[in-house]
């Protein structure tokens, strides 16, 4: 059986004193979506940030494709394949789409810049129509997109997208779900990190539930949502 692309064993993080994540166990295997699920406060922004080196694991390990990652530097771990798309999408206001995007290969994938936009603006083809504008006058869902469009820029081996659903009409939550789906179809591995439970679940391959900085259910999306437990704490079915 092939070794899952990410795998997270054990896993402590925190900030200063107070412990965040106790022991976080979760794999994600390529071509898959994975989704992280649970309420504020879970420690599920904790966790996107210790796999992208911008907060220190205390202890446990984190391995991609086989090899240990753990506190290596932020810019090592984007160079690997690993981007995450922060929640509130973190966009550059006063740049233009254009610039946005080409940001997105400042690191990783810049031989392949030009084939990379062409991507991104057909997945996203809203983009295109808006390369001039500033990124601050676009509406939620467009700058959404374009957080996005960035990350694909740089070719994600592992893409984490945090709460990206956050904000948005419930028209654009059923069309960004859409669009997350056809990039996994496309070959890009996801960790989808939301609050949104069913519609997370109807596109992902398997699921964790965090609560209190641990993993309190794991398996299969259809097994996961017909949770019961799960049912009651987020559906009060």
């Amino acid at each position: 059986m092939a070794e899952p692309l990410l795998k997270v064993d054990g896993l402590h993080a925190g900030y200063g004193a107070v412990e965040i994540l106790r022991g976080i166990a979760l794999a994600v295997d390529e071509g898959e979506i994975v989704a992280v699920l649970g309420s504020n406060g879970a420690g599920k922004t904790t966790l996107n940030n210790v796999l992208s080196g911008l907060l220190r694991a205390w202890r446990g390990s984190i391995c991609f494709e086989g090899e240990v990652i753990a506190n290596r530097p932020p810019q090592a771990i984007v160079e690997r394949g690993i981007i995450q798309v922060p929640e509130g999408r973190s966009i550059f206001p006063t740049l233009t789409v254009r610039e946005n995007l080409e940001l997105g290969s400042y690191r990783r994938a810049r031989a392949r810049r030009a084939a990379n936009f062409d991507r991104a603006c057909a997945i996203f083809p809203r983009l295109r129509e808006r390369l001039g504008q500033f990124a601050g006058t676009l509406s939620g869902g467009e700058q959404q997109m374009l957080a996005i469009g960035r990350a694909v820029m740089a070719e994600p081996r592992l893409l984490i997208l945090d709460e990206p659903s956050l904000g948005l009409s419930p028209r654009l939550v059923e069309e960004m779900f859409g669009l997350i789906a056809r990039l996994n179809e496309e070959g890009c591995t996801i960790l989808l990190v939301e609050q949104n439970v069913m519609q997370t679940l109807t596109i992902a391959d398997h699921a964790f539930v965090l609560e209190n900085g641990m993993v309190t259910l794991s398996g299969s999306a259809p097994a996961v949502m017909d949770d019961a437990t799960l049912k009651r704490s987020y559906l009060g079915i």
